[in-house]
């Protein structure tokens, strides 16, 4: 009986300089081996095709993640008809302004794949060898097999038969599967249905998750860093439904004038006057401090009060103050409204 083949760590060859380690960046490693998991309806399909898209022509996938490998693609659709993928396919495309026509991305078309059959295993063995791809799809899994996902020596044939064909044509393998509803709410690889042979086998492996309306992806690595909370959604353009990165939105600017600048900026965009309740919306201020501006507006005789309410005097210069004729405030100098102000407000402030 022949030995195993050995060598020594130190004579193995390295790895070329400069090769980068992700396939897409911060999603997929280079030739790794997982899992695409979600519960159903999570839109694993349409990641998947986006990773398609991007592999087989460098555009960023989800138009955010660089492409550092390109190469071709091939992709067995198990339960979408061919006519969908293609669509699916050609709207990525449109997004990505890649040309449809020229990607390389190859579809398995036979109606059936079991990878639990020596005849089937062999027939993709030989198509990869042919194609050489860079990435292969296969989505999903529970149309690839009729053993007991269940059953860790079962399912861990399966996947020893994806990692030798990976590491034998040094490509990378992404595996679509289904997670059990309501699964696991932390570890999102924990909810993978089927056994646990199926998280531990994943170099990369990406989770979708919902969370009301939101889709979130979750990343997980052998050998970097993963993310969560990353938000996605599905979107229409046309009659094209694609999956996107959600921007975050941005914080409203908060408004950093002085109380009794902003008030002055209020009155000078109004063309009537305006009640306290008015102008407490406009400057986003408490009652209280919006008294006591109108009050120091008056004092400086910028501000006109009427029975309607306050008006900035034009033009906006102060007036010298007439000793035949006091200044009515709007407050009593202790920052409240006096009594005659309070038809002009609600009382809630």
């Amino acid at each position: 009986m022949n030995a195993l083949p050995v060598q020594r760590a130190s004579q193995i060859p390295p790895a070329p300089t400069g090769l980068p380690p992700w396939l897409v960046e911060d999603l997929w490693s280079d030739q790794a081996v997982g899992i695409l998991g979600g519960e159903p309806k999570c839109c694993k399909s349409f990641l998947a095709l986006d990773l398609a898209v991007s592999v087989a022509s460098g555009a960023p996938c989800l138009r955010r993640f660089a492409v550092h490998r390109p190469g071709p693609v091939l992709l067995f659709p198990a339960e979408d008809s061919l006519s969908v993928v293609r669509s699916r396919l050609e709207w990525v495309c449109t997004l990505a302004q890649v040309s449809f026509e020229t990607l390389p991305v190859e579809v398995i078309t036979a109606p059936v794949l079991r990878l639990d059959l020596p005849l089937d295993r062999q027939r993709l063995t030989q198509t990869v060898q042919e194609l050489q791809p860079r990435l292969l799809i296969l989505d999903p899994m529970i149309r690839l097999h009729r053993v007991d996902e269940n059953d860790a020596s079962q399912i861990g044939g399966l996947l020893s038969y994806l990692r030798q064909l990976q590491r034998q044509f040094q490509l990378a393998v992404l595996l679509v599967h289904h997670a059990r509803k309501d699964g696991h709410p932390t570890r999102p690889g924990q909810a993978l249905r089927g056994s646990s042979e199926l998280h531990g086998w994943g170099d990369s492996n990406l989770y979708l998750r919902r969370r009301a309306a939101q889709l979130i992806l979750t990343t997980e690595h052998r050998g970097a860093a993963s993310q969560d909370q990353i938000p996605l959604q599905l979107t229409q353009s046309g009659s094209a439904w694609t999956l996107s990165l959600v921007e975050p939105s941005t914080p409203p600017a908060q408004n950093t004038l002085p109380a009794l600048e902003r008030v002055r900026q209020a009155l000078a965009q109004l063309t009537q006057p305006a009640s306290v309740q008015q102008l407490r919306r406009l400057c986003g201020i408490r009652t209280a401090t919006l008294c006591s501006c109108l009050t120091q507006l008056s004092q400086q005789g910028l501000v006109n009060r009427d029975s309607k309410g306050y008006q900035l005097k034009l033009p906006f210069q102060p007036e010298p103050l007439s000793p035949s004729r006091p200044i009515d405030p709007p407050g009593n100098g202790n920052g409240k409204c006096s009594s005659s102000d309070q038809p002009l407000y609600s009382s809630g402030g």
